[in-house]
């Protein structure tokens, strides 16, 4: 599913969809399923969207190529009008309903339906074997979460077989919670899984059998999480998987900041250096990054860099990232560049006033990110210190207490916000 709005990560949303946001200086959040549903040997994969979608379009095109041996295949469809139905995608599961008679399943198929949006490593034929252990209609992944997080999440009530009693989105009320925290029963099913006062939360994976999704669909709900789940409650045989995994919903500014630079901790929970279960993205043909002079710690660099005489700390640096002389960084997500400038562009906006792509000389910045292509002159100075929540100013802006510079944004030679 990669057709939401993703409207709490703007202003990274605002000229792209939230799976084609880029991560850990060299991927895209897509690249996080796709990779799992191969790394699980499954390659008959549907991608589904809808707002902003030219970049994933691009990105998908360019990254997954499959011999015409395997059959298998990446798939885009993005919402359309047709002659029986005039509507944008109104929701997650009518998304699918749209999309239904594309997929020539049988009945005995089985559906895995996942978000666009998320960080983990999961292996689907765990999930998809325990749904057929416990002869599920429909299984989803959940979670264990703290009682005090559940407001945030749709909670599941869960009884020792693994079937599901009750399913909640976001609960407010606090009684309602406590009603929710998992049973000892299934605590002791779960053994050294199992955390008191916690509650499952559903990841947004689903299991499906065909015909089960397709009966479902029927109806007239439009979301997985808030209508169609609940409503197949006492009416078809609805599960658990408990996963045991990291996992982070990359859902805000400040979560999609804090699981980029968890990633230059020494041994972070989502490891991208696992052999066994690589994830894939676009093969670019960029060379290699070149670091001079510069004092860095705790720094993830992409291809393609050019740094000199910097002082970096717990920063993640994106391919193409340019950081001229002086500038010190500490806990900066930059994004780097689709391109290198020629000497004759390069003249021409010095000329016009306007600084060379990347980071300019004698640069400080702190808790910031950096969208792609941003042009930030010399003696700039960036922090969110000291700036409420909302602040925007000329393609700066400040959200969840973390300050971000737009996609092209041009910040001038001594600028202080």
């Amino acid at each position: 599913m990669g057709g939401g709005r993703g409207s709490r990560l703007c202003p990274l949303t605002k000229n792209r969809c939230k799976p084609a946001v880029p991560l850990a200086g060299k991927y895209r959040l897509v690249d996080i399923p796709i990779s799992n549903c191969l790394n699980s040997k499954y390659n008959r994969i549907y991608l589904l969207t809808q707002f902003n979608t030219a970049s994933l379009h691009r990105h998908i095109q360019e990254s997954y190529r499959f011999d015409p041996f395997g059959k298998g295949f990446v798939d885009i469809l993005s919402a359309e009008q047709t002659e029986g139905d005039q509507n944008w995608y109104q929701g997650t599961a009518d998304a699918v309903r749209q999309n239904l008679t594309h997929f020539n399943a049988r009945d005995d198929d089985i559906f895995v339906i996942l978000s666009g949006d998320q960080l983990y490593r999961m292996d689907f034929r765990h999930i998809v074997e325990h749904h057929q252990k416990l002869n599920a209609d429909v299984t989803i992944a959940s979670t264990l979460v703290p009682k005090e997080k559940a407001h945030d999440l749709g909670i599941m009530r869960v009884g020792d077989d693994f079937s599901i009693k009750e399913f909640v989105e976001k609960p407010k009320d606090p009684a309602l919670i406590d009603s929710l925290v998992i049973s000892k029963e299934l605590c002791a099913e779960l053994q050294d899984m199992c955390k008191l006062n916690h509650c499952l939360a559903s990841m947004g994976i689903y299991v499906f059998k065909a015909k089960v999704l397709r009966e479902a669909l029927e109806q007239n709900g439009t979301d997985f999480g808030k209508e169609i789940i609940p409503g197949l409650l006492g009416k078809v045989r609805l599960c658990s998987y408990v996963f045991e995994g990291y996992w982070e919903d990359i859902g805000t500014i400040k979560s999609f900041f804090d699981a980029n630079l968890m990633l230059t901790d020494t041994v972070p929970p989502f490891n991208f250096f696992d052999g066994k279960n690589q994830i894939y993205t676009n093969a670019r043909y960029i060379p290699g990054s070149k670091v001079n002079s510069c004092l860095m710690s705790r720094t993830i660099i992409a291809e393609g860099c050019i740094i000199t005489n910097a002082t970096i700390d717990r920063s993640v640096l994106g391919f193409r990232s340019i950081i001229r002389e002086g500038s010190n960084l500490r806990n900066v997500l930059m994004m780097g560049s689709d391109k290198y400038e020629d000497n004759l562009d390069l003249d021409n906006d010095v000329k016009k006033g306007i600084p060379p792509l990347g980071i300019g000389k004698n640069c400080t910045m702190t808790n910031v990110i950096l969208d792609k292509n941003v042009r930030i002159g010399d003696n700039v100075h960036l922090s969110p210190e000291g700036k409420p929540d909302g602040f925007e100013l000329n393609n700066v802006y400040v959200r969840d207490g973390i300050m971000v510079v737009a996609c092209d944004a041009v910040i001038l030679d001594n600028t202080v916000v």
